[in-house]
């Protein structure tokens, strides 16, 4: 049986579990309920900085008879919340002396601690500080995971991790995007970095819409405040994947696996250079193609703009944008950006309807200012404007938007003409 815990948490808790620690030629293990614990680091990567900046501890468990144990049923052996509280702390105590013991003292360490032990401990609880202090690892060093799962008490877990924070180190939530995921987590505890779950990239790598969200999920993760670590990279092709998505960090056995070799984790690196060779020969900076479409569509914008201004109707003014394949709708609007008469409907609109959004058809009086593009148009009158693909709301579907603000007697007005998105790539090939 391992030690109890006093009901008073003292400075001397540290010095209770060290007769649990073994040394073991270079490294340190544990013994607990008669299972040998070691330490497996895995490297943690900046992709702009092409090399490791810190490594993540995890358990490696073996019985009696040397067979392994799964880190999931390894934390099901404690049978009270106090006992479960001293295993999470000799794992740390574990991780901490083993890498206060390599080469590399410059990187992070990522430990993990599940909100189930965090909320049962005291943010008074000066058990970590005096760990650090023993062993001399600054706090700096240390990043924090908290695992994404509920728990019975969120301001104790904030009271928590900003004791960790006070400490001097990092904090990370882990597994974001699995299971319990959301962003109130986020704005309640603030993290330094968020780890999203392998099951993100899982879908990315199957599904191109699913990639678009995780670069929008990245995307508002960065406005937060928060780098990103993508963990789970096992291939090539989601190595390429996070790349893309702007991740700041990346963690999987496309890299490295998890290794109780310690020392040799000092050396293990990857082919960044390679990859982002790759990922540069893919992503050439050429010629937008938006710009081919306002050049495309300059001359029929100007004669549509030329007829309206001489008191023309919309039907003849913007009949030859009309008749563009790639053309669903032009309609127009004021200064303020309300929209003036009704929306003109292509062929090519017309059979891009679907009945399910028929409510949102109508947009007689509807007010577009909150656009971009209408903006855009009435800051620069005279000049195409084009904006990137986006919903559209009058009926769900993706699209780009065109858009020019002239003068109509004494009044501005903002001629716009919407592109299908799936069509906009030809829309400079014949009709």
């Amino acid at each position: 049986m391992p030690p109890a815990l006093p009901e008073t948490l003292t400075d001397s808790e540290v010095d209770l579990l060290s007769p649990m620690l073994h040394r073991n030629g270079d490294s340190w293990t544990a013994e607990f309920r008669g299972l040998t614990l070691r330490t497996a680091l895995q490297p943690i990567y900046s992709i702009s900085h092409k090399r490791t900046v810190g490594y993540e501890a995890l358990i490696r468990a073996q019985d009696p008879d040397g067979s392994n144990v799964l880190p999931i049923h390894l934390f099901d052996v404690p049978t009270s919340d106090e006992e479960a509280l001293l295993l999470d702390r000799l794992c740390r105590y574990l991780h901490i002396r083993n890498c206060s013991g390599i080469q590399d003292q410059l990187n992070w360490l990522f430990l993990n601690v599940s909100p189930r032990v965090v909320t049962s401990g005291s943010q008074t609880d000066s058990f970590f500080g005096n760990l650090l202090a023993k062993t001399k690892l600054p706090p700096h060093r240390i990043v924090i995971e908290i695992v994404e799962q509920p728990t019975d008490d969120a301001d104790r877990l904030r009271e928590t991790v900003a004791y960790y924070r006070k400490l001097g180190c990092l904090t990370a939530i882990d597994d974001f995007g699995a299971g319990h995921s959301n962003f109130e987590r986020i704005w309640n505890l603030s993290p330094d970095i968020v780890k999203l779950d392998r099951k993100l990239l899982t879908r990315a790598t199957e599904d191109h819409k699913a990639r678009q969200i995780l670069n929008g999920i990245v995307s508002l993760l960065h406005q937060s405040g928060c780098l990103v670590l993508l963990e789970g990279v096992e291939t090539k092709d989601q190595a390429m994947i996070a790349i893309d998505a702007g991740v700041d960090f990346v963690q999987g056995f496309y890299f490295c696996r998890p290794s109780t070799d310690l020392a040799q984790l000092c050396d293990a690196s990857t082919d960044f250079d390679g990859l982002l060779q790759e990922y540069k020969s893919c992503h050439q900076v050429t010629q937008d193609p938006t710009r081919q479409l306002v050049d495309f569509f300059w001359k029929d914008f100007q004669r549509a703009t030329a007829l309206l201004q001489t008191g023309s109707p919309m039907a003849q003014a913007c009949d030859v944008l009309l008749k563009h394949h790639s053309v669903s709708r032009c309609y127009l609007a004021d200064k303020n950006g309300v929209q003036i008469e009704d929306t003109l409907v292509s062929d090519t609109g017309t059979q891009s309807l679907d009945p399910r959004f028929k409510p949102l058809e109508s947009t007689s009086k509807a007010d577009w200012y909150r656009q971009q593009y209408l903006r855009q148009a009435l800051t620069q009158p005279g000049d195409l404007h084009i904006t990137a693909p986006y919903l559209c709301v009058t009926g769900a579907y993706m699209c780009v938007t065109l858009s020019l603000c002239f003068t109509h007697g004494d009044e501005q007005r903002v001629l716009c003409c919407d592109i299908l998105a799936n069509a906009s790539s030809t829309a400079t090939s014949p009709a």
